[in-house]
């Protein structure tokens, strides 16, 4: 008998629990208004249709109801056309005007042309690049219903990177995958995947991606970017690494949370916080605060690897301090290699570098890879390695703006090499590999925005 009152009041006290966070939750939703337009297109009338959007849509609905957004059309938005597309997002803008909190999620196909980024409406019957701008939605329109309406954080979500459904009928313009966009003031947009590269549309009713999303912002006490660090490393073990979500943000003021902690003392979920000062010294983080989150630990290597600093070189133990010293020396900062606070608001602050080249080689294998016009270093390493033989091309060459890359070899030696012109990278390849003793020969070469193949 005992036992039994002992069990019945573990149980009242777990629901006790449970009652307390959703109170804390809604209170926590009722501090700040929080608006979101969602978007599902499956039903595709001229190309390949999709079986999980709608799917998608209708979860990701449900839980941001429950976590106090409000819908745009109250629901799920479910395969529009353009005329419906065009018409949700213009209301979407006049709703976040003096929202908190704005958040666009979009499931569906997605292509970029020129760089920009179209989301797919099921009417689309595009064949060639001018009727993009008439039959799709630019994301960018998105973003500009965003700008200027007074929130403090806006979300741009898009489980849109599948593959180009245009690519057999005259739209040769459209790459694989969706461009990497530069984020607005208070943004933070997400990719299904790295940016240039192809999601899975996913079995079993929904994507991998938006599976993961619904559930991690459901956890009490993750800020943004531990809630897409704790997604992005889901579907990646989900996808067994052939799929890696990306995230692009400018810095956000102040703390966001889906779900609070529960703690009495947590009273918004937007808690302006005072960014971290910068003066004008050679070291701009004084304060030496170490960054000890490990998913901000995580940033700070992507962020430092997208500027090509290798955080995890294969050799190397050390390899994150190595990074930031030679990163502190190249901004003038004194190379401490300490991962501070400081370095991580520098590195948030700088522009997106791009186009991305990469060449990689494989010498186990005897395969290489070259590949170019990338929005990103890791879009560029990974087209390259799909050429190559995939992980075993470990050896890799990436350069970005106006450089150009160069790989050369002989019966004895090798050489990858990048200077500031193709001739000069050729010159300077064959330089090296000749080292060696024997004559040696240009394989492949390029430069980061395309010319010179």
């Amino acid at each position: 008998m005992h036992g039994a009152v002992q069990g019945r009041s573990l149980a009242a006290a777990a629901l006790l629990a449970l009652l307390w966070h959703a109170l804390v939750g809604a209170a926590q939703a009722a501090t700040e208004k929080r608006v979101a337009l969602v978007v599902g297109n499956s039903a595709y009338q001229n190309v390949t249709r999709l079986d999980n959007p709608r799917n998608d849509a209708a979860l990701m609905a449900e839980t941001l109801a429950g976590l106090g957004f409000t819908l745009v059309g109250g629901r799920a938005q479910l395969d529009l056309d353009k005329p419906a597309m065009d018409i949700a997002v213009q209301s979407f803008g006049r709703q976040v005007q003096g929202a908190d909190v704005a958040l666009f999620y979009y499931a569906g196909h997605g292509v970029q042309v020129s760089g920009a980024n179209y989301l797919v409406p099921v009417s689309a019957n595009a064949t060639r690049e001018a009727d993009v701008d008439f039959q799709m939605l630019d994301v960018n329109l998105v973003l500009r219903q965003m700008q200027g309406s007074g929130t403090r954080l806006n979300m741009v979500i898009l489980d849109a990177c599948r593959n180009n459904p245009f690519g057999g009928r005259g739209l040769r313009a459209a790459d694989g995958g969706l461009a990497q966009m530069r984020a607005p003031e208070g943004t933070l947009i997400s990719y299904a995947t790295q940016p240039g590269n192809v999601a899975q549309d996913g079995t079993g009713g929904h994507s991998p991606y938006t599976k993961a999303l619904a559930a991690t912002i459901k956890l009490a006490g993750l800020d943004i970017f531990q809630t897409f660090n704790q997604v992005g490393l889901a579907v990646k073990r989900e996808t067994g690494g052939s799929q890696q979500p990306w995230v692009s943000s400018s810095p956000i003021d102040g703390t966001f949370y889906f779900v609070p902690p529960v703690a009495a003392e947590q009273k918004v979920a937007v808690a302006p916080q005072p960014e971290p000062q910068l003066p004008g010294t050679l070291r701009p983080d004084p304060d030496r605060i170490p960054i000890k989150d490990v998913a901000l630990l995580r940033e700070l290597s992507d962020r430092l690897y997208e500027h090509n600093f290798d955080p995890e070189p294969l050799d190397s133990r050390n390899g994150m301090r190595a990074a930031i010293s030679k990163f502190q020396e190249k901004v003038a900062m004194t190379p401490t290699g300490e991962a501070t606070e400081g370095l991580l608001t520098r590195l948030r602050k700088m522009e997106d570098l791009q186009p991305w080249g990469s060449i990689v080689y494989g010498p186990d294998i005897d395969k290489w890879g070259i590949s170019w016009k990338h929005a990103s270093r890791r879009a560029a390493v990974d087209d390259a390695r799909t050429k190559c033989g995939g992980a075993k091309c470990t050896l890799e060459l990436s350069f970005y703006g106006s450089r150009c890359g160069a790989f050369a070899i002989s019966a004895k030696s090798w050489s990858l090499i990048q200077r500031d012109t193709l001739d000069r990278a050729k010159t300077a390849a064959l330089d090296e590999c000749g080292k060696a003793g024997k004559s040696c020969r240009i394989i492949d070469a390029v430069c980061a925005d395309g010319s010179g193949h």
